[in-house]
């Protein structure tokens, strides 16, 4: 740095644990199909689509049985959970309470390190939205939910709420992501504006009102 410590310093991002990086990549092809519903598969099959070691895939594999993705079926294989139309609204029934607390919270609480994340996630979303990029907005999502997780002063809530958005993602995706995409992105935008403007009240107004779009697209995917 110079003396007159005007020169930007660099910021080190950390290293996602391998774990972890497992752990993402599964839940991400689970989400998006790419590990079809139902279907069954192998831990060394997954190890060699991950190209890591067996230790980060089995404990990724156990991380996901114990979100309901994946089932452990002894001698016979993992089974992926299979998509249910009418389970989706059983997800957001149990996760909308839970939403509001974070979304409050999150405005109670709210950093100058989380309001980064926060506008960082409305920016990956406009643009996922300007180039109609279903899978950018999905990981614009997880973003928000993590930044969500991580900006509330609660984290039984947070805790609760993560593998009930993953099962929503990967349903909206099955049957909303080919037309609901602006208008979700609308909702995920206001809901980021009033955490940002530290409204606590409108917080969890927002999101409730984006729960109960998603029950919307999900009454309706239930009766296809």
């Amino acid at each position: 740095m110079d003396k007159s410590g005007n020169e930007r310093q660099r910021v080190e991002q950390p290293v996602e644990p391998v774990s972890l990086k497992a752990y993402h990549a599964l839940e991400r092809m689970i989400v998006t199909l790419e590990l079809a519903p139902g279907g069954v598969t192998t831990e060394r099959a997954l190890i060699e689509k991950l190209s890591l070691g067996r230790t980060p895939v089995r404990e990724a594999i156990q991380r996901l049985a114990w979100e309901g993705l994946i089932f452990v079926r002894p001698r016979a294989g993992l089974e992926i959970a299979p998509l249910r139309a009418a389970d989706w609204l059983r997800v957001l029934d149990a996760r909308r309470g839970v939403e509001i607390v974070l979304a409050r919270s999150a405005a109670r609480a709210l950093t100058p390190e989380t309001a980064a994340l926060f506008h960082a996630t409305a920016v990956a979303i406009h643009e996922a939205v300007l180039a109609k990029d279903v899978l950018g907005f999905l990981a614009a999502d997880k973003a928000l939910d993590e930044a969500l997780a991580r900006a509330a002063d609660n984290e039984y809530a947070a805790r609760v709420a993560a593998p009930l958005q993953t099962h929503s993602r990967r349903f909206w995706f099955r049957f909303q992501s080919g037309t609901g995409l602006a208008e979700s992105a609308g909702n995920h935008v206001a809901l980021i504006r009033a955490i940002l403007e530290r409204d606590e009240a409108r917080a969890g107004e927002e999101a409730d009102r984006l729960m109960s779009l998603l029950r919307l697209h999900a009454q309706a995917a239930a009766m296809r």
